[in-house]
């Protein structure tokens, strides 16, 4: 039987939306814990970084009850919308922005920290506001920590199984993606199909790995 490839399109999907949101959300957020000052400011960060040691299974319990028709989120998205969170490809991103968030807001927290204040009141001196100096002096000076967080996230959205599975199940077209997949070729013991998925997934990550020690090795951050 030929390999259906449309979990691999659907996979390449949720990853470049979900990065392209958690830029938009995780930026922000990033230059706030780069500069704040507040006491709280480690609990704001152990709540960033809480996916990466949570298992994937009790955060996408969670997600999913949060999700459900009555629940927190899934009640007034289904009410705006008309279409429940659960078993749906938005579910999928949100859940996934959730999941992928530390991989994109710690690498930019720290390239926002590395650029350091001393451009930026230079830039204010010259009459700069704020936000022009933003994305004129401190974006450029932080451009290997978003190309970092890019390519992080995007890789570790690829390979989601637990949260994706909980929120999302196992639907063709909308919620099947590479991770699933994998697991229901190995369940049919289509063990061909499966090679072929998982080692592509497989080159594709450590692709990804060895182009982030390229970039740390040849282009180190200085602190300003």
């Amino acid at each position: 039987m030929p390999l259906d490839l449309g979990p691999v399109w659907l996979t390449l999907r949720l990853a470049a939306v979900t990065v392209a949101l958690l830029l938009v959300v995780g930026t922000p957020l990033a230059w706030w814990l780069a500069h704040t000052r507040w006491r709280g400011k480690p609990l704001i960060e152990a709540v960033t970084a809480l996916p990466l040691v949570l298992p994937p299974t009790v955060l996408g319990f969670y997600l999913l009850v949060l999700f459900a028709p009555h629940g927190a989120l899934g009640a007034p998205w289904l009410e705006l919308t008309g279409q429940t969170l659960t078993f749906s490809f938005s579910g999928l991103v949100l859940a996934s922005m959730i999941y992928s968030l530390p991989f994109v807001v710690q690498p930019l927290q720290g390239a926002f920290e590395a650029v350091g204040r001393a451009p930026l009141e230079a830039a204010a001196v010259l009459g700069a506001r704020p936000l022009d100096a933003f994305f004129s002096v401190a974006s450029p000076l932080a451009a290997r920590g978003y190309l970092t967080a890019i390519v992080l996230g995007f890789a570790h959205t690829l390979g989601e199984f637990g949260v994706v599975l909980m929120v999302g199940g196992n639907i063709p077209g909308r919620t099947r993606v590479i991770s699933i997949a994998i697991y229901e070729q190995v369940e049919t013991l289509n063990f061909a199909a499966a090679h072929v998925l998982a080692g592509g997934l497989l080159a594709f990550s450590f692709g990804v790995l060895v182009l982030v020690y390229a970039l740390n090795r040849r282009y180190p951050v200085h602190a300003a």
